[in-house]
């Protein structure tokens, strides 16, 4: 049975979740940064990173990819719509984030789409489009986990105010969420963990 860590990431607390299967493989869902912590609990667990699966494009959750990637041969992947913030400074808001310019670029990535499916030894995770946050967000589903990314928070939901936001788009999404058939485990981009249920009951953007 898969195990999963959470890994909390520089330079926005970004919940990196490391996904461990019972071949010792490992996946990583965004990636944000810290990368010399992220590495040494591979190491530490004796776990080999195969996959590197991104929420959507902010640099917040992309930033330590490339490095990332360098160290490991890990595959990258990305909604084909969030893309081009793999190596565009303005659209992935580093530049506002860090101030710098130069985003490292990462070059070598799969495209994914709504209801592709990634497979990684037992584990079999099911990609569901969720754009608002941005154009490309997705949710991960693994068995009854929802990695939301900056989807869905602990009684909250995620900014749309940058470029390729959209309120529609999130209302849609989340109403999308809600009506999922039974009960989740929420692992989202930020802050706490929670249930599909509790966020049904007491998140008002849910409701």
């Amino acid at each position: 049975m898969a195990k999963i860590t959470r890994i909390m990431v520089a330079p926005l607390a970004v919940n990196c979740y490391i996904i461990a299967t019972e071949q010792h493989n490992a996946v990583a869902i965004d990636a944000g940064g810290s990368v010399p912590k992220i590495l040494q609990f591979l190491q530490d667990n004796g776990l080999t990173l195969q996959k590197i699966l991104l929420t959507h494009g902010h640099y917040d959750h992309i930033g330590g990819v490339a490095e990332l990637q360098a160290a490991t041969g890990a595959e990258v992947y990305i909604h084909e719509a969030d893309a081009p913030m793999l190596s565009d400074s303005n659209l992935n808001l580093e530049k506002w984030i860090t101030g710098e310019t130069e985003t490292t670029p990462i070059s070598e990535y799969h495209a994914i789409h709504d209801g592709d499916t990634i497979v990684q030894d037992e584990c079999v995770f099911h990609v569901l489009h969720t754009p608002g946050h941005t154009k490309g967000g997705v949710c991960y589903q693994l068995d009854r986990t929802l990695f939301t990314g900056d989807t869905l928070f602990r009684c909250s939901r995620g900014r749309t105010d940058f470029p390729g936001g959209s309120d529609a788009e999130l209302y849609a999404s989340l109403q999308r969420l809600k009506q999922l058939e039974g009960e989740y485990d929420v692992l989202p981009g930020h802050n706490e963990t929670s249930t599909l249920s509790f966020e049904r009951e007491h998140n008002p953007n849910l409701r």
